[in-house]
């Protein structure tokens, strides 16, 4: 985005043009989650701006749900809410450097954890990291079943890179977060679910850009056993269950996909 010059740069300016061109954009949203920016597009009023329907949190429940039964298995034996939930996504890679920094970090919080690890990073785990944690936690590799995971009674907090689908899918089962941003858009959600919505703890990197082990472990403390992570667990119940109401007959969910389909009616008669 920052050379001016390159094809990528083009083709998202004419990608962002092309939504002018549209009657009406649907967004996997709802308003009460993005509130202010909704209802500002809405008072603006402006002829240019094509009206933008919120219809979610709208998440995928199907798939291959057992791909994957050791974690599930391995969750089942976990107290409730106690398991910290680690993944970055399926394109989240960190430095060799913050990949050990977390590892140790989250064995220093002594939680327990379940951690999706991309493979090769595995390798660059510290030495006798699994050995010395194999009470307490679970590394798996290249995938886990994050909605079957999120939805456990067990799972009481997520470390995550902040993409949309990820916040959704933990608003939609109540899951408290560690915001921890990579890339593109996700260091935008990380300031809004921190700093807007209060449903997060983010972390804070050192003048390295690093999120030093000490950091990890006092941001895992806090969200799973202090005063802090409770209050972002009350948080986060309440956007979970306006994001249900949304959904709801008369939610405003429901109303705006109403109001795209009374659109297409409306066009089809006047066609006809």
């Amino acid at each position: 985005m920052k050379d001016r010059g390159s094809e990528v740069h083009k083709w998202i300016l004419d990608l962002c043009n092309r939504y002018l061109l549209t009657d009406g954009i649907l967004v996997n949203s709802f308003l009460e989650l993005e509130s202010e920016a909704f209802n500002y597009l809405r008072q603006r009023g402006d002829t240019d701006i094509p009206p933008v329907y919120p219809v979610g949190p709208l998440i995928r429940t199907g798939g291959p749900e057992t791909e994957n039964e050791q974690c599930l298995k391995w969750l089942n034996d976990q107290p409730p809410k106690s398991v910290l939930y680690v993944s970055f996504g399926s394109g989240g890679t960190l430095s060799v450097d913050q990949f050990r920094e977390l590892a140790h970090g989250l064995e220093m919080s002594g939680q327990r954890f379940l951690w999706v690890v991309r493979t090769p990073q595995e390798n660059d785990l510290p030495q006798g990291f699994l050995e010395r944690n194999e009470n307490k936690g679970l590394v798996v590799t290249s995938w886990a079943p994050q909605i079957q995971v999120l939805s456990h009674g067990s799972t009481g907090g997520f470390v995550t890179h902040c993409g949309w689908n990820s916040i959704l899918e933990s608003v939609v089962f109540g899951v408290p977060l560690i915001a921890w941003p990579l890339c593109f858009e996700h260091k935008m959600n990380a300031v809004y679910l921190t700093e807007g919505l209060k449903a997060a703890i983010r972390v804070r990197e050192n003048e390295n850009g690093v999120v030093e082990r000490g950091e990890v472990s006092e941001m895992i403390k806090q969200l799973m056993d202090g005063e802090e992570g409770k209050r972002i667990r009350k948080r986060m119940m309440e956007v979970k269950m306006a994001g249900a109401d949304a959904l709801t007959k008369d939610g405003s969910s429901s109303r705006a996909l109403g109001q795209v389909v009374q659109k297409w009616t409306d066009n089809l008669d006047i066609e006809n």
